[in-house]
């Protein structure tokens, strides 16, 4: 018959390791706030321990910024003048939040220009979310009059892009 291990002396040494393993975390933490080190990984006898700090980056923005008319610098950036471009029946309206790019990379020839005449379908710009990006497309055809938005600009939902008449 086979001989069972004692269960006493298992648990011991799990206990040890775990307390080995939470001084060590503890100890790594500690170092992580002395350093400035966001992040630390070692690996000792098969197990590996990685200790990692969550920060967060964000940038104010004032609450009275609005973004300047690239082809149309006639047109104030008053909250006025941004809510008629918005109710232009020709405005494409950005469907995400994103950076908004003229040219599928940089250096390349841009999608449209003031004049261009576009199909419906056709990529007006490229929106960058999440690393992924975006075509915008052209609900409708006729001829780009305005492009609101400057190459590499934020844009937000709903924000005007173009203007196509």
């Amino acid at each position: 018959m086979a001989r069972q291990p004692d269960n006493k002396s298992a648990d011991k040494s799990a206990a040890n390791l775990k307390s080995d393993d939470s001084a060590l975390i503890r100890e790594l933490a500690l170092l992580l706030d002395e350093t400035s080190l966001t992040e630390i990984e070692i690996e000792r006898a098969g197990l590996r321990v990685r200790v990692a700090r969550n920060i967060s980056v964000s940038a104010a923005m004032p609450a009275s910024f609005q973004p300047m008319a690239a082809a149309a610098p006639a047109v104030a950036a008053t909250p006025a003048a941004v809510a008629d471009l918005a109710k232009h029946p020709g405005v494409v309206p950005s469907p995400m939040v994103g950076t908004a790019y003229w040219a599928p990379e940089p250096g390349a020839k841009p999608f449209i220009e003031v004049g261009s005449k576009v199909s419906a379908g056709q990529t007006l710009l490229i929106i960058e979310a999440m690393k992924t990006m975006n075509q915008i497309p052209s609900p409708r055809a006729g001829t780009v009059t305005q492009i609101l938005v400057e190459d590499g600009q934020p844009v937000e939902f709903g924000e005007p892009l173009v203007i196509i008449e």
